[in-house]
């Protein structure tokens, strides 16, 4: 399956869900924000909301600093 991550195309396995992607990312445990074709997704639905050929993921992780 295609999709883009951050404005790059990925070739990810089918059926991957966005769970599966952040640990693949190695990014678990940090803080993100997730939205895939313009809609933010709640952490809490990040384990089994699956991903599909095409979409547009936004990863985007918070940064500490001032």
């Amino acid at each position: 399956m295609e999709l883009y991550l951050n404005g790059e195309l990925r070739q990810l396995d089918t059926g991957i869900d966005i769970q599966g992607l952040i640990e693949q990312l190695g990014i678990s445990g940090h803080r993100f924000a997730v939205e895939v074709n313009r809609e933010i997704i709640p952490k809490s639905r990040h384990p089994g909301y699956q991903l599909q050929d095409g979409d547009r993921v936004e990863i985007i992780q918070a940064m500490g600093g001032g």
